[in-house]
């Protein structure tokens, strides 16, 4: 398993020049050396790089979506105070490589690692029986160390008498029940510690990258990933038998508490950091051997006007879903996996109204909501020599019902609770949903089919539907787009027809969205116009409602610059008061 794949590259210094004196440091730009300065591990790593044939990679410290197109890639930017990420276009490589620049780089720490963790042994595990959180864990393998550990850059005075090699030092040689260890080698050793025993091992440097969106690993080699802003990447993380596979997948499904076996080779759970993973054990059940997914979670979602940014949707369309919402309209997001839809769902939710009772129903914690009165029920499947049964959506939405919520949001609908979150929609509770579908009438016929098994009659309950997709893109990238709003009117049951308006619809040659449904929207006219007391001839003015939110929206992004999600939950509540939204 390798770390950073740079070993292979040929050295260009020797390990006992002083680097920073050397014309690769002067030459740095000036945030790239003080970056140096404080991680020689950095500057190694630039020390090994080809530079003349790749050129200096460039160093940002926050990234920015145009960077994406600036090909080929050649640059860092750092995802902790000391780990770094190198993103670089490869000759014969069919995507860029994505490298982790971790302390430990081209440290050979298997003696100082062998030498601490003996130590630590024959001190025994008190110290660490009562820890609980990551933090905790850190904290006392942090004590551990500075008990253990002599950090000095020369050798121990006793062998040094003893006329002791100093080349041996640098492996981390002891004397007594003191390992003494150089400053470098100290943090290395530490930081590899709390990254195996507490964190995700060789997977940390991506589990703390924002801007991974999915990690993937399909048996023995490369991990490959998908990034926000350079898309799909290859990783130098490396597992070379199946063995060493085996070994990482079975502490990772024991570190979250739902070990895999041969006998239950199946696990979808949450991380730590609410990130959601699906593994597969062995070669029985598959082929090339264990495997991984981790779909990487966001402690902030992104907001309305970032997915504006992003070309998602457009300001009347979010206009139109902030009425929806307002008047408790059900809403179902459907599209194909990884369409972005819980993005989708997550982000519109600041339309709800704040004083808004919210309880949401998931298998796995993803969906995220502004609002202080928000219940979050999250179902339990039974574990492996656990007693208890398990807690399914069905009993949890069934409980939902009797806490007397304003919405109900199911994260994914798709067996039986179907037919529950429709009753609920019937009693007049408001139910929005994420579904697994890519067109209207895919949607219906799944919620009308087997294993769902909604009656035909009770489908116009669902008031909207929108539909998300990840796209080809005029200028060839790919995106994410609301392909279409529509609005679902009723079921015939003469001609065994469902009907429905289609009210906003994306334009994939312009890639600009179209208001199909201006002046020809059933639900703005039929329902909520009505009860806004917009009767006759007044109806119309739902549409300039519509249009004046949209601009209210457009001010507050490009004028105001609100940008993030709860500052525009925070903004809306307070127009809401004011009677400005």
């Amino acid at each position: 398993m390798v770390g950073t794949g740079a070993s292979a590259l040929p050295h260009r210094a020797e390990r006992g020049e002083d680097l920073f004196r050397c014309p690769l440091f002067r030459s740095l730009p000036h945030d790239v050396q003080e970056q140096c300065r404080k991680n020689t591990h950095l500057l190694r790593y630039l020390h090994d790089l080809p530079t003349e044939r790749l050129g200096v990679p460039h160093y940002y410290a926050i990234l920015s979506r145009s960077l994406g197109d600036r090909k080929p890639y050649n640059l860092l930017y750092p995802v902790s105070e000391e780990v770094f990420i190198h993103i670089l276009t490869a000759p014969k490589e069919e995507r860029p490589l994505y490298i982790p620049v971790e302390p430990i780089y081209n440290l050979d720490l298997k003696s100082v690692l062998h030498a601490v963790e003996q130590r630590m042994l024959e001190r025994g595990t008190e110290q660490f029986a009562s820890v609980k959180t990551p933090e905790e864990k850190r904290q006392a393998l942090l004590r551990a160390l500075e008990q253990i550990c002599v950090v000095s850059p020369h050798p121990p005075p006793a062998a040094e008498k003893k006329g002791w090699n100093p080349l041996l030092f640098l492996r981390g040689r002891t004397d007594g029940d003191k390992v003494y260890l150089t400053p470098e080698q100290y943090r290395a050793a530490l930081y590899l510690l709390v990254r195996d025993k507490v964190g995700m091992g060789v997977l940390q440097p991506l589990i703390d990258d924002k801007y991974i969106e999915d990690i993937s690993c399909s048996g023995v080699g490369y991990v490959f990933l998908e990034h926000k802003i350079f898309k799909s990447l290859k990783s130098t993380i490396y597992f070379s038998t199946h063995e060493e596979l085996d070994r990482f997948v079975l502490r990772l499904s024991e570190q979250i508490k739902r070990p895999v076996t041969i006998r239950n080779p199946i696990v979808d759970a949450v991380l730590p950091d609410g990130s959601r993973v699906n593994i597969v054990y062995g070669r029985e059940v598959s082929q090339r051997g264990s495997n991984f997914t981790i779909r990487k979670f966001n402690d902030t979602p992104l907001s309305v006007f970032e997915l504006i940014e992003f070309g998602t949707l457009d300001y009347r369309m979010a206009a139109y879903l902030s009425i929806l919402l307002e008047e408790g309209m059900n809403i179902f997001v459907s599209g194909e996996t990884a369409s972005g839809k819980t993005t989708a769902l997550n982000a519109i939710t600041v339309f709800v109204p704040p004083e808004a009772k919210i309880v949401t129903i998931e298998d796995t914690p993803e969906i995220q909501v502004p609002h202080a009165n928000w219940v979050r029920e999250v179902a339990k499947a039974p574990r492996a020599g656990e007693k208890g049964a398990a807690v399914t959506m069905m009993d949890l939405l069934k409980a939902a019902l009797r806490q007397r919520p304003n919405l109900i949001i199911v994260g994914e609908i798709r067996g039986e609770e179907g037919a529950i979150a429709f009753q609920a929609m019937q009693t007049g509770h408001a139910v929005m949903a994420t579904f697994h579908a890519s067109t209207v009438e895919r949607l219906i016929q799944r919620l009308t089919g087997h294993p769902i098994n909604i009656p035909k009659t009770y489908i116009d309950n669902l008031n909207a539907v929108a539909i998300m997709s990840a796209v080809r893109l005029p200028n060839g990238k790919t995106g994410r787009r609301m392909l279409s709003i529509s609005e679902i009117v009723g079921y015939d049951p003469p001609s065994n027809t469902f009907s429905f308006v289609e009210v906003f619809r994306w334009d994939p040659a312009r890639d600009a969205f179209e208001f199909v449904g201006d002046k020809n929207s059933y639900l703005l006219e039929q329902k909520i116009a009505l009860r806004r007391g917009m009767v006759g001839g007044r109806k119309w003015e739902i549409y300039t409602l519509l249009e004046r939110r949209a601009k209210v929206l457009e001010k507050l992004h490009k004028e105001k610059g609100v940008r993030s999600y709860y500052d525009l939950f925070r903004i809306l509540a307070q127009a809401r008061r004011e009677g400005l939204f």
